[in-house]
């Protein structure tokens, strides 16, 4: 565990590094996959960039609680001149001195070890923090990633909608010039064209924000342009809701850094306790001085048992004060298994709910299809209305739409219960 920890530290600390970097891996006109929009947001994301300053600032606590094992050594020198008056007759006093002092605890009972032990827990619960940040980042941006191609699915739907009723037009006007079909017929088909129009700028804007929106959560707002590969599809897996459960205790990283935290409260606790036994510790020193030249040399050492009576009763409240923060993290705890539960639960609820859709929207897109075919074959035959064909093609765009959405909603389903079972890759799920 302690292994897998400092090789994840490292491995962040190392992608931290390169982030000035990060924007030249998008190169203009490129296409990117989503795996390479996770990368360049992990190591863009000032979220992450801030937490991992945070486990900087632990390890350096961890240093500060191990440097207590060491030897404390200092040098001190000193000159004094002193003139006493009156009398005048009294001497200049002068004096030098110099001298080395040596500290060292020989043993204090295991408050050192206890107070390393609490920052190697604290450093632990930093990084579980920042996995869990990543996680998040993680999941925006494939919410993002998978929004630019909804967005872009639905430009080019609105595109070919504009299309059809183009030929529509031209359909109505042709009629309507050889006496067949009313003016009335042209009017309708240009009213529907300036509606789709209407819609394609409509899906254009919201390609551009959606590209904004993708831009942002990776940490580069100021990206050039760029593709993204587009894997909006339908890919059916299984999961259980226990499955899923066991999977979220194992794998969620807030709930390993409250643990974590726990364990650093419960070693609070014991440190609080080793505060009643005794201190001992060793000093030695060299020195010296004189009030002239020829400086005399000196030299002690001693060692010291240290033992403490009564202090107001410090001590006795500073072991209170860990058993309850013991206490809240044990009720924090309980709090976020049923956080967990709840959101594990949801995640596959809603997922079963867009994958029974899926099928169902498929199978519209086809009907609708069939049924606008039908309506144009109609009104070229002279049988049908314009009123039927622009029903029949709006109807088979909304349904292309609504497909089109519930891939979306499926893939974002799907990327929550994986965020749900603290998981990043699909391959997890294998």
């Amino acid at each position: 565990m302690r292994l897998k920890s400092i090789l994840l530290v490292a491995c962040i600390l190392l992608a931290g590094s390169f982030s000035v970097q990060a924007e030249e891996l998008i190169a203009q006109n490129s296409t990117l996959t989503l795996e390479q929009c996770i990368r360049v947001g992990l190591q863009n994301n000032p979220d992450i960039a801030a937490y991992t300053g945070n486990i900087k600032i632990y390890q350096s606590r961890v240093g500060q609680a191990r440097s207590a094992y060491y030897p404390t050594l200092n040098l001190a020198l000193r000159y004094s001149h002193d003139k006493m008056t009156p009398p005048p007759s009294m001497p200049e006093m002068l004096s030098y001195s110099a001298g080395l002092h040596l500290n060292q605890n020989i043993y204090d009972f295991g408050q050192t070890s206890s107070r390393l032990r609490i920052q190697n827990l604290n450093l632990g619960a930093v990084i579980s923090d920042l996995d869990a940040v990543s996680n998040q980042v993680v999941l925006n941006i494939k919410q993002a990633y998978y929004a630019v191609l909804k967005a872009e699915r639905n430009k080019t739907v609105a595109q070919e909608s504009v299309r059809m009723f183009e030929e529509h037009l031209d359909r109505a006007k042709a009629f309507f010039a050889v006496g067949t079909k009313p003016r009335f017929d042209v009017t309708r088909a240009e009213v529907d064209l300036s509606s789709a129009k209407l819609e394609l700028i409509k899906a254009e804007n919201a390609l551009k924000v959606a590209r904004v929106m993708l831009n942002n959560s990776m940490g580069v707002p100021s990206a050039p342009d760029y593709l993204i590969a587009d894997n909006l599809s339908f890919r059916k897996y299984q999961v259980t809701p226990e499955e899923a459960l066991v999977r979220a205790y194992a794998n969620r990283p807030d709930l390993k850094g409250i643990i974590v935290r726990k364990e650093a409260a419960l070693e609070s606790v014991r440190l609080a306790r080793k505060q009643y036994l005794p201190v001992i510790f060793g000093t030695a020193s060299y020195s010296q001085g004189n009030d002239e030249f020829p400086l005399k040399e000196g030299w002690g050492v001693s060692v010291t048992f240290g033992v403490p009576i009564f202090n107001g009763f410090e001590t006795k409240y500073r072991v209170a004060e860990a058993r309850a923060a013991q206490a809240v993290l044990q009720a924090n705890e309980e709090s976020l298994r049923q956080s967990i539960i709840l959101e594990v639960q949801q995640a596959c609820l809603s997922l079963k709910e867009v994958e029974e859709s899926v099928s169902m929207s498929e199978l519209l897109v086809k009907q609708a299809q069939e049924s606008s075919e039908i309506a144009q074959g109609r009104y070229d035959a002279g049988v049908g209305s314009p009123i039927e064909v622009t029903d029949a093609q709006v109807t088979y765009v909304n349904a292309r739409k609504n497909y089109i959405e519930t891939l979306y909603r499926y893939q974002i389903a799907r990327e929550s219960l994986q965020k749900a079972m603290g998981l990043r890759s699909e391959n997890a799920y294998q």
